[in-house]
């Protein structure tokens, strides 16, 4: 993979894709569009001007090379290289040139302090190397991505650049109108005194986030050519975020500067959907089986239509299994994805109890906020009466939450642990030596965990799921999953959450990464698909949708 700097006069756009369209043609079993390449197979351009990118097979190891021109300033002759092969160190050879305007441009290799205790394993130390940005006009500070590449940082009038290849796809998470992560970190990001001349004691800190700029674009673009509209979240299992893709998104250079672009594009379509509030229909019922565990309850009649005395409840199959009326078991109930097992469920303990485990086991609930370094994870559960508490119990009536709250969720479920989710990895001195000043949040933050003796159940589960779908994972590799079609009064909502997780995983001896890059080797990773255009592809079952979220997993699995 070969990184370049390359000067065009044609500019990337935008493009949101919302009609309908036939890809059936499209796939193969196993097989990733055009779109959403091999990382390993691809060469990336890193622009802040004008540019695109173009694919270029290289059987070598990565060469990384970085341009003050990328923020469409003037290049210089300076490069930065970074040699990186997978499962090796990285060599960082340094050249510091000016360019025309005096501007700075160098790098400096920086080995991340690593945390230890009789609780966390230490992985192999590697270094990052940062692009020095001379930020003393404007004193904010820059963003980068897990790997050391700018995501944005202040010309010399003070306005905002971002990376011309990730701007859009960083766009509804990273900028200040969608309240991203320069609202969340605009307290390090921001000079101490902005009234001050600026100068190295008062100008902002720059951030280094979790997020890999490459796995954001890759799954981005290939949103965009196959038309999901929706959202995807990685999250690595220390709660580390990976990749937290919206589409469609908008240009955030384009809203600083024109008051009405998002009047023009619409604003509603480009908020960033994994952390909005919606119905998560069957995927609620990770935690009602281990609820259903945790109370001993594993046998329930299962009439396939349920006329109760509140109102009817059906399966989502009752129409068209002749095994009804049934007895049936845990594991069949949350294979086969039961209402009325689960409805059930909560029907016999009760609104206060599922109330009290659902906030004990899962932090979820209306006083549960989980409060991350990027903002929010909210959700909710309103009941009125009964027919509401048996219709929460599958994820449908006044039940909220968001995809960022599933990939947590998943964790939980297949680990044991719910673990904070995070995106802040350092905070980085602007000012010369470009160090690491301080670590960021939290790896392992626990803040719920599923009862030992409920463990099993839910992990057989979700194995009986993943295997159903048809998803091929890769031989590293065992597939979890639970699948969600939620009912909104409007078009539908589908969810796949799923686990891959690595058959060498280390998880439970809380490595701690220094950095990233060698992660793949024993890591797993939680891949949240959601979906709000169901129609334009005639799916009525989130399981229809598989063959999407396969696309998905081969860009993680091709890194």
């Amino acid at each position: 993979m070969i990184y370049k700097e390359r000067k065009t006069t044609k500019g990337g756009n935008m493009t949101m894709k919302l009609g309908k369209k036939n890809f059936a043609s499209l796939f193969l079993a196993g097989i990733v569009l055009t779109s959403a390449v091999s990382c390993g197979s691809k060469e990336i351009v890193q622009d802040f001007s004008e540019s695109e990118s173009e694919t270029e097979p290289e059987a070598k190891p990565v060469i990384m090379e970085v341009r003050e021109g990328d923020f469409g300033e003037v290049a210089d002759d300076g490069i930065l290289k970074a040699e990186n092969k997978r499962g090796q160190s990285k060599s960082n050879p340094i050249s510091d040139k000016k360019t025309e305007d005096s501007t700075t441009t160098s790098a400096v290799t920086t080995t991340f302090a690593t945390e230890t205790s009789e609780n966390f394993e230490t992985t192999t130390t590697t270094a990052t190397t940062f692009e020095i940005v001379d930020v003393s006009q404007s004193g904010r500070g820059n963003i980068y991505d897990a790997n050391g590449v700018i995501l944005a940082k202040s010309d010399e009038n003070g306005n905002r650049k971002y990376s011309q290849r990730y701007k859009v796809s960083f766009g509804n998470i990273i900028s200040e109108f969608s309240n991203g992560i320069e609202t969340s970190f605009n307290d390090i990001l921001s000079p101490s005194d902005p009234y001050s001349d600026i100068s190295s004691e008062n100008m902002g800190k720059s951030v280094q986030l979790t997020l890999d700029s490459e796995i954001q674009q890759a799954i981005y673009d290939y949103m965009e050519s196959v038309n999901i509209v929706g959202s995807v979240v990685i999250l690595r299992t220390d709660g580390s975020v990976m990749a937290d893709v919206s589409y469609p998104s908008f240009d955030p250079e384009e809203y600083n500067s024109d008051p009405n672009y998002i009047d023009i594009v619409g604003y509603g379509a480009l908020e960033n959907k994994s952390m909005q509030k919606q119905p998560p229909g069957s995927c609620f019922k990770i935690m009602t089986e281990i609820i259903a565990d945790k109370h001993e309850i594993y046998s329930l009649y299962d009439e396939g239509t349920w006329y109760s005395d509140e109102g009817v409840i059906v399966d989502w199959d009752h129409d068209k299994n002749s095994y009804y009326p049934m007895q049936r078991d845990l594991y069949s109930a949350f294979i086969n994805s039961s209402n009325i097992f689960f409805a059930k469920v909560f029907d016999e303990i009760g609104e206060e109890t599922a109330r009290s485990d659902l906030k004990e086991m899962f932090h979820f609930g209306d006083d549960c906020d989980i409060e991350c370094d990027f903002g929010t994870i909210a959700s909710s559960m309103d009941i009125t009466c009964k027919d509401d508490l048996r219709r929460s119990a599958f994820g449908q009536a006044y039940v909220r939450t968001s995809p960022m709250f599933l990939a947590t969720l998943c964790r939980e479920a297949i680990f044991g642990d719910m673990v904070k989710p995070f995106m802040l990895k350092n905070v980085i001195d602007s000012a010369g030596a470009q160090s690491v000043l301080l670590e960021g949040s939290q790896p392992y933050d626990v803040i719920a965990s599923v009862p030992e003796k409920c463990r099993q159940g839910i992990l057989d589960g979700m194995l009986g799921v993943g295997s159903n779908l048809g998803i091929y994972a890769g031989e590293n590799y065992n597939f979890y999953a639970k699948t969600g079609t939620a009912e909104t009064g409007g078009a539908d909502i589908l969810y796949i959450t799923g686990c891959l997780r690595n058959v060498n995983d280390r998880t439970d001896k809380n490595p701690v990464y220094d950095d990233y890059s060698n992660y793949h080797e024993n890591g797993s990773y939680i891949v949240v698909m959601q979906m709000q255009n169901p129609n334009d592809y005639g799916f009525n079952f989130s399981s229809e949708s598989a063959y999407l979220y396969q696309g998905i997993i081969n860009i993680i699995a091709n890194q």
